[in-house]
């Protein structure tokens, strides 16, 4: 087997096993666009032969999926089952969920739990709003920390040092695209005490984020997201209430940590 030194605390990274998950990341990332073989090799960088023959292991184990005429590469149904394990085996999840629903009832919108990894959010958990439905919500997405209400209030758990200096990718034209203005944005949400995101993700979308503070810094939080046509200050008002309160249920039942096994 084929190691190489470039994994960090002194293990060598198997270079088989580093493949193999580049290989899955790019799968997952092309989303409803099936990859060819020779796109994969190219995009890896490895032999034709060598990318085929890690695609037909896949294929057999379930992790990858072809179509009737083996030219066609996407995730398969393993990947699906292994996020499923990794939500039910989170204890924060776990609490977090029930609070999710009851934010849902009591404001009627859409409500998110996500995590942030490296530069993103992942969603963990999303009760959607029965009176706006969109799909850009379901578990598993990815947006950058930068660009959402969730991102937002966990980036502002963190020193702006930490930040990287930009330029930032833009995905409406109101998303913080320099590191200036970003730092701004986060040390009113350090003032306030929550994040909010007027259309900075998505265009007609205002969301705002909570952080959970039963790490520190923060890992989790949870928003809330509404149509900004069904915005009124009112509205917005209730929801800031409901979401306060919310957090502080979640925090005073999870344990610091979050229960015995200290994950990094």
């Amino acid at each position: 087997m084929s190691e190489t030194g470039g994994a960090s605390g002194g293990v060598r990274e198997v270079k088989s096993a580093a493949r193999t998950v580049e290989l899955l990341e790019v799968l997952a990332a092309r989303g409803d666009r099936p990859a060819r073989l020779q796109e994969l090799a190219d995009e890896l960088g490895v032999p034709r032969s060598s990318m085929y023959a890690l695609l037909q292991t896949l294929i057999s184990r379930g992790w990858v999926r072809t179509d009737v005429t083996g030219s066609l590469y996407g995730i398969g149904i393993h990947a699906l089952l292994t996020g499923t394990s990794y939500l039910d085996s989170d204890p924060r999840v776990r609490v977090v969920r029930p609070y999710l629903d009851e934010a849902s009832e009591a404001l009627g919108e859409t409500i998110h739990l996500g995590r942030l990894d490296g530069r993103d959010v992942a969603y963990l958990a999303t009760r959607e709003s029965h009176e706006y439905l969109r799909t850009i919500s379901r578990v598993g997405r990815r947006l950058p920390a930068h660009v959402g209400a969730l991102g937002k209030a966990l980036l502002a758990e963190r020193p702006d040092a930490e930040l990287p200096e930009g330029p930032y990718e833009a995905l409406t034209p109101n998303t913080h695209t320099s590191r200036e203005s970003l730092a701004a944005d986060l040390a009113e949400i350090r003032a306030r005490g929550y994040s909010v995101d007027r259309e900075e993700g998505v265009p007609g979308i205002v969301g705002f984020g909570f952080a959970l503070r039963y790490d520190t810094p923060a890992q989790d939080a949870v928003s809330c997201s509404v149509p900004v046509a069904r915005l009124t200050p009112a509205h917005e008002e209730r929801i800031v209430a409901v979401m306060r309160e919310i957090r502080a249920k979640v925090e005073a039942m999870v344990p610091a940590g979050g229960g015995s096994v200290h994950w990094r």
